[in-house]
C-alpha cells in the first residue's frame, strides 16, 4: 500500500492531520507524521522525515504533503537524494490533500493515482 508523510513545522499539527487522514483512510492507510524540529520546537528535520518515509513505505512508494516554506524544501531535498521516483511530492493544501490521498490509498491504489488524489484536492471549494 503507498504510504504516506504529512510534513509540518509543528508536531502537533502533524500528528492532528495524521489522525484525521488515517480514519478517512479506514484504519488501512499508513499515514507517518513528521513534524517539527530534531528537539521539538518548530521548524523541519530532513531526519525526521526520513524515518517517516521509512516508516510508511512497504515498498509501493510513498506521497509527502508539505505545510510551507521550509517543509516544502526538505521534502524536495528528500526526494533529490531518493533513488528511483517511489518518493512523491503532492502539491496540495495539507489537510485535504492527506484525507485524499489515505482514501485512496486504502483502495489499494498505486502511487501515480493517490499522488493525483492528493493533489485534485486543491480543486475542492469549501464555498460556492
Amino acid at each position: 500500500m503507498v504510504g504516506i508523510v504529512i510534513i509540518s513545522h509543528s508536531r502537533t499539527l502533524a500528528e492532528g492531520v495524521a489522525e484525521v487522514a488515517r480514519a478517512m483512510g479506514v484504519g488501512k492507510a499508513v499515514v507517518e507524521p513528521a513534524g517539527g524540529d530534531s528537539e521539538g520546537r518548530l521548524g523541519t528535520s530532513i531526519d525526521l522525515v526520513e524515518q517517516a518515509v521509512a516508516a510508511a513505505d512497504d515498498g509501493d512508494g510513498v506521497v509527502l504533503l508539505a505545510d510551507l516554506g521550509s517543509s516544502v524544501l526538505t521534502a524536495k531535498m528528500l526526494i533529490e537524494d531518493a533513488e528511483g521516483d517511489a518518493v512523491l511530492l503532492a502539491d496540495a493544501p495539507l489537510v485535504e490533500g492527506a484525507v485524499a490521498a489515505a482514501s485512496m490509498a486504502a483502495t489499494g491504489a498505486d502511487l501515480a493515482t493517490v499522488h493525483t488524489a492528493a493533489e485534485s484536492a486543491r480543486d475542492h471549494r469549501k464555498t460556492n
